[in-house]
């Protein structure tokens, strides 16, 4: 299978890595410098794990070279409905998760069974914490977005998220930090005056993303549709 990585950054070199090891070829390298790239390559799949500023364009090119797309990047999901309404018209394939690691996917199923127990419990307030590395650019990350919508789903009166503290009953609060060399951590906290209820996920390493990712890419290759983890993992 030959793979057009799109962003090159650290995800994208580990990426490239783990699709070297599964025996795959790497049919180019597109990040801000060589754009142009786009209207030449030939690839079965594109990996986009790019910048926020950037992810719409790049996967509108990838889909008009009708390059099935697995998009990993996080904080521009307001244009999505127009990826996914192009990814219609031209019978293309768009692939989009706010997070690739199997163990993070299995989380969210057990984040939305727990909210569906603590909807009936209104003495509990609900937060959410996220640290991940400095480099990162958006926050909070795709993945305490998409918890929080999992939450939101069972426990009713949650309407929004903010990304700070708050004791506002409609809203969850949302606290993101940036630390060093952290992948990602990720916890759900529920607390009322005797107890506290609290599930977390950590990554130790970027390895977890990256082999999702690709496993995806092999899935998606000869699909159509706008799809997600659900339709890959078939929880």
């Amino acid at each position: 299978m030959k793979v057009l990585l799109v962003g090159y950054g650290k995800m994208g070199k580990t990426i490239e890595r783990i699709a070297l090891e599964r025996g795959h070829e790497i049919a180019g390298r597109i990040d801000v410098h060589n754009q142009h790239e786009f209207d030449t390559v030939t690839a079965d799949v594109a990996i986009e794990f790019s910048h926020p500023d950037a992810a719409f364009n790049n996967v509108k090119r990838c889909l008009e070279r009708k390059i099935p797309v697995v998009c990993g990047t996080t904080g521009w999901l307001a244009r999505k409905p127009e990826i996914e309404a192009l990814t219609k018209n031209i019978n293309g394939a768009f692939f989009y998760a706010s997070n690739y690691s199997l163990g993070v996917n299995i989380f969210f199923k057990l984040n939305e069974h727990l909210a569906r127990m603590m909807g009936n419990f209104g003495n509990y307030h609900v937060s959410m914490e996220e640290i991940h590395h400095t480099e990162k650019k958006d926050a909070p990350s795709g993945t305490a977005i998409t918890l929080a919508e999992g939450v939101m789903k069972h426990v009713k009166g949650k309407r929004s998220w903010v990304n700070h503290d708050t004791t506002a009953p409609e809203e969850i609060g949302i606290k993101s930090l940036r630390i060093a060399q952290v992948p990602g951590t990720h916890t759900v906290r529920y607390s009322s005056a005797v107890d506290e209820i609290e599930i977390k996920h950590t990554a130790h390493t970027r390895e977890g993303f990256a082999s999702g990712a690709v496993m995806v890419a092999e899935w998606l290759r000869d699909k159509k549709g706008v799809l997600s983890m659900d339709d890959f993992l078939q929880f």
